[in-house]
C-alpha cells in the first residue's frame, strides 16, 4: 500500500501547471504583462502571451485572474478575427472552468472552443478544441470519449505539428491508461508526452512528463522487481527536480514541491525503514518541498502531502510529539485553505485520530474522527452536488450529441438526397449532351450530305456544262472543218475554173500555131499574168466577203451549173461588163451574152430578170 497522501499526490501532480517561483512569480507575471502592452506587440502575440499569462495564473490557482487574462485574449483574438488563438484562449477559459468546477457554464465554454476551431479552419485550432473536449470528459469520467478525442486531436496534428498541445494530450492519455493500468500503453504515451515537452519551453509540462515516465517504470519494477527499473524511477524523478534550479522563475514551487515528494515517497515505499539512506533522503527531500511551500497561500494540500511524510518517519522512530507537530501543521494549513481539499483533509485527521489513539488520548482520537466523519459527510455531499452537475452536463451532452447525430443524419439524408439529385441532374445533363451530341452529329451529318449533294450537283452541272462545252466544241469543229471543206471545194473550184481557163488559152495558142497564125507569146502572157492577178483578186474576195457563193448558187440553179457557167456568175458577181469578161474568157461578147442567157435557164429567171440582180441579192 502506498504511504500517506501518495495517491493524492499524483493526481495533484496531473493538475498542476505552469507557475514560477513564489518570489520570481510576480516579476514573471508582471514581464508578460509589460511586453503585451508594449504598442509594438503584435494581436497575435498579445493573445499568445495572454493566454500564456493566464496558464501561469492558473496553475497558481489565482482563477479570477486567470479567467480574465484569457477573456481579453479571446476579445482580442476576436477583433482581428483571428480564430485559432480565440480558440486556444476558449481552452484556457475551460481548463480554469475544470480546476474551478463551474460545470454549468463548462459545456458551453467547450462548445465555443468547438466552433471558434472549426471558424479558423486550423489542424492546430481543432487539436486544442480537442483537448478542451478531453478536459470536459475527464471531469465527467468519462475515460472513453477523453481518448476518443485526444486521438482525433493528434490526428489533427498530423497535418501541423504543435509539440506543446500534442505533450498535454499524450500526457491525458497515459492518465487515462494509468488508471486502467496498461502498463505499455502507460509507458508509450508517457514516453511521447515527455519527446514533445522536450520541444517547448514549458518546463512545468516537461517535469509533469518526467514524473509520468517515473511511474511507467513504477510499473515495470512492480511487475520485473528489476533493479534497473527502480533506478529509472529515481532518473527521471531527479530530472524533475533539477528543472527547479535548472530554469529559476520558470518552474512552479508546486511543481518543485512535489518532484520532492514523489522522490521521499519513492525511497520510503521501496526501501526498508531502517535504511539510514534511504531515510535522510526522505526527510531531506520531504522538508524541501514543505519549505517550499510554507508560506504559499496556494497548494496547501501539497504541503500536506510533504508533512504526512515526515509523520510517518516520526512514528517510524516512535516520536509520536514530533509526528503530532507535523500532523496538526497540515491541520492548521487545510484549515486556512478557503476551499480545503476534503480527501485530503480526510486523510490528515484521520491520521491525527489513529495518532491520539496509539497515543492513549481518546478524546481527541474521537473528535478527530467525528471530524472525519463531517468532512466525509461534507466531502459526500460536495461529491452528490458534483455528481448531480455531472449528469446535468452529460444529459445535456447527450442530448446535444443526439441533436448533432440526428442533425449528421438528416444532412447525411439531405447529402445522400443532393446526391441523387446530383446523379440525375448528371444524368439529365449527360442526356442533354448526347441528345445535343446527337442532334448536332446529325445535323452535321444532314449538313455534310446537303454539301455533298450540293458538290455532287455541282460536279453533275459541271460535267454537263463540260459535256456541252465538249459538244459545243465538237460542233464548233465539225463546222470548221465543214467550212474548211466549203473553202476547199471554193478553191478547188477557183483552180478548176482557172486551170480551164489556162487549158483554153493552150488550145487556142495550140490551134494558132497548127493554123499557121502568128502568136505573140510575150502578149500573152503577160495578158494571162494580168489576167491570173485579176482572177485571184476576185476569187479571194468572193472567198473572204461571200464564202458561201458558190453554194447558194448551185442550190438555186434548176440544173447543174458547169464551171464555165459558176465562172461567168463569179465575174458578174464582181460587176465586170461583157467586154472584161470576154477578156478575160478568151470570149466573143457575143459568147458571153449566149451564157449569160443560158444560166438564166438554169438558174429558173424569167427573160425580164437582170441576171446581175439575182445573183447580188443571192448573198444579200
Amino acid at each position: 500500500m502506498k504511504p500517506l497522501l501518495l495517491n493524492l499526490l499524483f493526481l495533484c501532480g496531473c493538475a498542476i501547471g505552469w507557475l514560477p517561483a513564489v518570489h520570481a512569480q510576480s516579476v514573471w507575471t508582471d514581464s508578460l504583462q509589460a511586453v503585451v502592452n508594449l504598442p509594438a506587440t503584435s494581436p497575435e502575440k498579445k493573445t499568445a502571451l495572454l493566454n500564456q499569462l493566464s496558464e501561469s495564473y492558473r496553475a497558481g490557482k489565482i482563477y479570477n485572474r486567470a479567467e480574465a487574462t484569457a477573456r481579453q485574449s479571446a476579445v482580442i483574438a476576436l477583433q482581428h478575427k483571428n480564430f485559432a488563438e480565440a480558440a486556444k484562449a476558449y481552452m484556457q477559459l475551460t481548463n480554469v472552468k475544470v480546476n474551478t468546477q463551474q460545470l454549468q457554464s463548462l459545456k458551453r465554454t467547450c462548445d465555443s472552443t468547438l466552433l471558434l476551431a472549426q471558424q479558423a479552419k486550423d489542424p492546430v485550432a481543432m487539436a486544442y478544441a480537442c483537448y478542451a473536449q478531453v478536459l470536459l470528459y475527464k471531469i465527467l469520467d468519462n475515460e472513453t470519449d477523453m481518448v476518443r478525442y485526444g486521438q482525433l486531436g493528434l490526428k489533427q496534428l498530423e497535418k501541423e505539428n504543435d509539440p506543446y498541445i500534442a505533450a498535454k494530450i499524450y500526457y491525458q492519455l497515459y492518465v487515462v491508461n494509468s488508471a486502467w493500468n496498461n502498463e505499455e500503453k502507460v509507458n508509450t504515451y508517457a514516453l511521447k508526452a515527455t519527446e514533445n515537452a522536450l520541444q517547448t519551453t514549458d518546463y512545468n509540462l516537461l517535469s509533469n512528463c518526467y514524473t509520468a515516465l517515473s511511474i511507467a517504470h513504477e510499473y515495470k519494477y512492480d511487475s520485473t522487481k528489476n533493479k534497473t527499473e527502480l533506478d529509472s524511477i529515481f532518473f527521471f524523478l531527479n530530472k524533475s527536480e533539477e528543472l527547479y534550479r535548472q530554469y529559476p522563475g520558470q518552474v512552479a514551487p508546486s511543481t518543485y514541491a512535489i518532484a520532492c515528494i514523489n522522490i521521499a515517497s519513492t525511497y520510503q515505499r521501496y526501501f526498508p525503514e531502517n535504511h539510514p539512506e534511504a531515510r535522510t533522503l526522505a526527510i531531506r527531500y520531504a522538508d524541501t518541498a514543505r519549505s517550499v511551500l510554507k508560506n504559499s497561500p496556494y497548494n496547501r494540500e501539497v504541503l500536506a502531502s510533504s508533512l504526512g511524510i515526515l509523520s510517518e518517519y516520526a512514528l517510524r522512530e516512535n516520536k509520536q510529539f514530533l509526528a503530532e507537530h507535523y500532523l496538526l501543521e497540515a491541520y492548521e494549513a487545510m484549515l486556512a485553505d478557503k476551499t480545503p481539499y476534503n480527501h485530503t483533509m480526510i486523510n490528515v485527521v484521520t491520521a491525527l485520530s489513529s495518532l491520539y489513539e496509539r497515543m492513549g488520548l481518546y478524546q481527541k482520537a474521537l473528535q478527530f474522527q467525528q471530524k472525519a466523519t463531517l468532512y466525509n459527510n461534507k466531502n459526500f455531499k460536495a461529491q452528490q452536488a458534483l455528481n448531480a452537475q455531472k449528469l446535468e452536463i452529460q444529459y445535456e451532452t447527450e442530448k446535444k450529441n443526439n441533436e448533432m447525430r440526428i442533425l449528421k443524419e438528416r444532412e447525411n439524408s439531405r447529402r445522400i438526397q443532393n446526391y441523387l439529385y446530383g446523379c440525375i441532374a448528371l444524368a439529365a445533363f449527360l442526356g442533354l449532351i448526347f441528345m445535343f451530341r446527337s442532334y448536332h452529329f446529325r445535323l452535321r451529318y444532314s449538313l455534310q450530305r446537303e454539301k455533298q449533294l450540293q458538290l455532287e450537283k455541282q460536279d453533275s452541272e459541271l460535267q454537263i456544262k463540260l459535256e456541252k462545252e465538249e459538244q459545243a466544241r465538237l460542233r464548233a469543229e465539225q463546222q470548221l472543218m465543214e467550212v474548211q471543206q466549203q473553202q476547199l471545194k471554193k478553191e478547188v473550184m477557183a483552180n478548176v475554173i482557172q486551170l480551164e481557163h489556162k487549158n483554153q488559152v493552150l488550145h487556142q495558142i495550140k490551134d494558132k500555131l497548127t493554123e499557121g497564125e502568128p502568136v505573140n507569146l510575150q502578149k500573152m502572157l503577160k495578158e494571162e499574168m494580168v489576167l491570173d492577178s485579176d482572177f485571184e483578186h476576185a476569187r479571194l474576195q468572193i472567198q473572204q466577203v461571200h464564202p458561201d457563193f458558190f453554194q447558194l448558187l448551185q442550190d438555186k440553179a434548176l440544173k447543174k451549173l458547169t464551171l464555165l457557167d459558176l465562172k461567168l456568175c463569179a465575174y458578174l458577181y464582181l460587176k465586170m461588163d461583157t467586154r472584161q469578161i470576154s477578156r478575160l474568157m478568151h470570149i466573143e461578147p457575143k459568147s458571153v451574152r449566149m451564157s449569160r442567157y443560158r444560166i438564166k435557164q438554169k438558174l429558173g429567171l424569167d427573160k425580164e430578170e437582170d441576171l446581175y440582180i439575182f445573183l447580188q441579192g443571192l448573198t444579200a
